[in-house]
């Protein structure tokens, strides 16, 4: 097999940027399946997909799809996960993996008696800058490294029945936002072995500030903050000894990295962009999944970001959630 036949589970706004990336990578997108047949027909006809299930079921069951890219709400993402697990079919779970650890145990758990691949979809970790960022701190540029920082802020919407802010359908700023500097100061130091954590909540119970410091082996620290309620240059700090990384702005999509030595000489800049016609960049890890599976590689162990660390990353995300008094109803 040379590659995957792909569904979509879902049509809303991140599957229609995963389709469109698919697409511009000459991926093979051959079903999608929704909760009603007009939504389903209606995303096919805009991404030229083949077959149209009205229902999830109906897409896990379609015998021509090899692998599926979960993209519904996270509380949705364990059963709809599970749902294509049990059908033979690998998954790409949209971040954050689940709601809580237990969720991605159960999954890791259920896709290693299965033989397939359950791969959580943090793109940032398979787009180019962050590989050459992983090269760099591997090349000993920096020396020992000492800190990592690393804020994803957004102003978005303040309506208290939205998603966002929607307790039951895993609203807050953690989930939606803060899994990527977690994700990213996990990629760059590992797991933390102690955590402090503030935030600010909602009316809706949701949180919409989330702040961290963290320590890692060795005594590195972290420190991290997410918000929904202001946008800011949403930036990624490395600093070393001998010399920092800075990533950004907007360091979890495709942008510039530069190295700086102490003395402000930019001792290298990297551009990481996307070119016209290129997509977004979320075909990267698509790519990535169907390496894992030609290699036999099911449990992700060579991948960016193996199952094993995205349920760790999600137990420090648990922690993060007891801290500042955020559980969602489904954990009642």
């Amino acid at each position: 097999m040379t590659g995957l036949r792909w569904g979509i589970l879902a049509t809303g706004g991140i599957a229609a940027a995963f389709a469109s990336d698919l697409r511009a990578a000459g991926l093979d997108l051959v079903a999608v399946g929704s909760r009603s047949q007009e939504s389903a027909d209606a995303f096919a006809a805009r991404f030229d997909i083949p077959r149209a299930h009205g229902s999830y079921v109906d897409l896990a069951e379609d015998p021509d799809v090899d692998i599926i890219y979960v993209a519904t709400p996270h509380p949705m993402h364990h059963e709809d996960a599970r749902l294509a697990l049990q059908n033979g079919k690998h998954v790409l779970v949209e971040k954050a993996f689940t709601v809580n650890r237990a969720e991605a145990e159960d999954l890791q758990s259920l896709a290693a008696e299965k033989g397939l691949l359950a791969m959580e979809a943090m793109w940032t970790r398979y787009l180019p800058h962050m590989i050459r960022v992983r090269e760099i701190i591997a090349e000993g540029t920096l020396g020992e490294i000492r800190s990592v920082s690393a804020d994803h802020t957004q102003n978005l919407p303040t309506d208290p029945s939205h998603r966002l802010n929607d307790l039951a359908l895993g609203g807050g700023a953690l989930l939606d936002l803060g899994i990527y500097p977690i994700s990213f100061i996990w990629d760059v130091l590992g797991q933390p072995v102690d955590i402090t954590a503030t935030g600010r909540l909602l009316e809706t119970g949701a949180d919409a500030e989330v702040a961290t410091i963290m320590t890692h082996e060795g005594g590195a620290i972290s420190t991290s903050l997410s918000s929904s309620r202001a946008a800011g240059p949403s930036t990624a700090v490395v600093l070393g000894t001998e010399a920092r990384i800075e990533v950004g702005p907007f360091f979890l999509a495709p942008c510039a990295v530069r190295v700086i030595a102490p003395d402000g000489t930019v001792i290298e800049e990297f551009d990481g962009s996307m070119k016209a016609g290129e997509g977004r960049g979320m075909h990267y890890q698509a790519k990535a999944a169907e390496r894992a599976v030609a290699a036999g590689d099911t449990d992700g162990s060579q991948l960016a970001l193996p199952i094993a660390e995205s349920m760790a990353i999600m137990g420090t995300l648990d922690e993060i959630r007891r801290q500042i008094g955020v559980v969602y109803p489904s954990e009642s």
